[in-house]
């Protein structure tokens, strides 16, 4: 059971350890944190506001069955096995992770929404959320990026006759069947998107930011490891993290191949405007259009933790490993370089080494039990 209290007439459960999230980032956090002694309830708690398992994974839409993911790592103790590629990837993912939460007993609190992280008595974090208010010795923030997507604003949207969607709300190609679509963003998604779309749109134009950079061959560990390391400088220095793939570019599969050969993947420069029945370029180029997709990327949810202020003046949070600069009690998983599947498994092992190390080295006020050693 939780240690609770009550303070001001409002009860307050005590934990050494809150875990915002439970996708793999979470999940691996979870899973180490029982590794090192701690148990969920009076150790540890996972809250998540998503709801059912599986993390966002769950909100994929559902042609993106499991044999077109690229990059999927198990989680850290069980792998994933006999997957069915045919399968959506939400419904393969979402039950492999509920199987995960019974097998290590991680007692998910789900679905919990967390308004705000703030400094508590006595040297804790008070974490407020839809189910009541947690106090806490040390945080791990795993929540990702996928709540909030990143919309531009260009002139003349407000204008346009049509439909626009961000790829977070992707219904699939069926949606798109004889429309005229202008798919914009250079990332994995946009790709998928656009080729799923071609095949049954009337018309497909492909706008980003950036020429594209395809990678043909493999992507060897020397690569992988200068990849992060870009990622994980801009993190030092309190940028907003980029996403991995943005310094990566784009795998060239078979499927990537083809469309290139057959034109799908005619990329044209971003426009200027956007108009009633499409978009226009400054030099006097239109395109026709009844849908903009906006495949333009996430940025990280961790508005519940401004009260903390964390934030550098670049915009993001200052880490350096896992931990924020700022505030020793603060771990960041899937965040910046660790948001990749594998990166976060790394990530949640090195999270709660920091944690129970500082557990170990601060008294707790309140009195509960020290922190075991860790294993």
């Amino acid at each position: 059971m939780n240690n609770i209290g009550v303070r001001n007439g409002e009860a307050v459960m005590h934990v050494d350890v809150v875990v915002i999230g439970a996708g793999q980032a979470g999940l691996s956090s979870a899973y180490h944190l029982r590794r090192a002694g701690l148990e969920p309830g009076r150790g540890f708690v996972v809250l998540d506001h998503s709801p059912h398992p599986g993390g966002a994974w769950q909100f994929r839409w559902p042609t993106l069955t499991y044999g077109k993911v690229h990059g999927m790592h198990a989680l850290p103790g069980m792998e994933l096995t006999g997957a069915d590629g045919n399968r959506p990837s939400s419904e393969v993912v979402g039950e492999y992770f509920a199987r995960y939460e019974r097998t290590f007993g991680l007692r998910v609190r789900r679905p919990v929404d967390v308004s705000a992280v703030r400094e508590d008595e006595d040297g804790r974090l008070r974490v407020e959320t839809s189910e009541g208010v947690w106090s806490a010795r040390a945080l791990i923030n795993a929540t990702g990026t996928w709540d909030r997507p990143f919309w531009p604003r260009y002139p003349g949207q407000e204008t346009f006759r049509g439909r626009q969607l961000h790829t977070a709300d992707y219904p699939g190609p069926q949606e798109f069947a004889g429309r005229r679509v202008v798919v914009v963003g250079g990332g994995t998604s946009g790709v998928q998107h656009l080729m799923e779309i071609a095949e049954v749109a009337a018309e497909t134009t492909w706008v980003t930011r950036r020429p594209p950079v395809f990678r043909e061959g493999p992507f060897d560990e020397e690569q992988g490891r200068a990849a992060v390391a870009l990622v994980d400088e801009r993190v030092r220095r309190g940028l907003p993290p980029r996403s991995v793939v943005s310094v990566t570019g784009l795998a060239v599969t078979g499927a990537v191949a083809r469309a290139r050969a057959e034109g799908v993947l005619d990329r044209l420069p971003m426009f200027d405007r956007i108009t009633p029945n499409g978009v226009s370029w400054a030099d006097g180029r239109t395109v026709g259009a009844d849908v903009v997709l906006w495949a333009t990327g996430f940025r990280a949810a961790i508005d519940h933790l401004a009260p903390l202020k964390l934030r550098e003046p670049g915009g993001g949070i200052r880490v350096e490993g896992t931990r924020a600069t700022r505030d020793e009690r603060i771990h960041l998983v899937g965040y910046g370089p660790s948001a990749s599947t594998i990166g976060a498994n790394r990530a949640g092992r090195a999270a709660v080494r920091g944690i129970m190390r500082l557990l170990e080295r601060r008294v707790d006020p309140v009195g509960t039990e020290p922190a075991p050693a860790g294993r």
